[in-house]
């Protein structure tokens, strides 16, 4: 009986294509992720979880009829509530006890618009932040516009793929951002202006705000605004 844990064919047949990509593409081998990096991605994800909780436990509280289900609906929400609060803050104890994600979380809360459970989002959503190109930061957080075209027939561009989670904690940062950032906001009402619809400007936003945070961590700099 053949152990399970000896490698297969398929293995070392898989294993010899990838070292002859990484040599021909010339990759640099990555560090593992430290283990506050694995503890914050798990308690994020728990963040996520409650906060859809929260949602659906409103949008029953709002229909429901019976005093008993409301006061029961009341309570559920009172304890997510709690629950939240406990994570945010075991999410920035064990974000300053990392120096390194420290320092990388407090450049991107120098971004206006851009909190403590947004700026956790990004690091753990995207770790190659300040490693990539702009361009490549859009792309991966799926904020390229792509264009659609067929022959002589050209459409809308539009985003398409990438990190969805990273894209919905860009969402209202976005929002804040083209309300009170000196820059954004310039940026969000010149599309406004030209004739942008409200979500496309929206994303061009979201876009900015990646490739900006991108920068910032590879120049190891705070945000400062652009003088006029």
């Amino acid at each position: 009986m053949q152990n399970s844990s000896w490698p297969t064919v398929t293995d070392r047949v898989d294993a010899a294509m990838l070292a002859r990509m990484g040599a021909a593409l010339a990759l640099a081998p990555q560090a593992p992720r430290r283990q506050s990096f694995h503890d914050l991605r798990e308690l994020l994800a728990a963040r996520r979880a409650l906060i859809k909780d929260r949602t659906a436990a409103k949008i029953r509280r709002s229909t429901a009829r019976l005093a008993l289900k409301r006061r029961q609906l009341d309570a559920r929400l009172k304890r997510v509530d709690d629950d939240l609060e406990r994570i945010d803050a075991e999410l920035a104890a064990l974000a300053n006890m990392d120096a390194g994600l420290a320092e990388r979380l407090a450049i991107l809360r120098s971004i206006p618009g851009v909190g403590d459970v947004t700026a956790i989002a990004l690091i753990i959503d995207m770790p190659e932040l300040g490693e990539l190109e702009g361009k490549q930061a859009a792309s991966l957080a799926g904020l390229a516009p792509v264009a659609r075209q067929s022959g002589k027939w050209q459409g809308k561009e539009r985003i398409q793929g990438g990190r969805a989670m990273l894209r919905q904690a860009l969402y209202f940062p976005a929002i804040a951002a083209a309300r009170f950032n000196p820059d954004l906001k310039k940026k969000y009402e010149e599309l406004i202006a030209a004739g942008k619809e409200k979500k496309v400007a929206l994303t061009a936003i979201m876009r900015k705000i990646i490739v900006m945070a991108n920068a910032l961590i590879r120049d190891g700099r705070r945000w400062a605004a652009t003088r006029a």
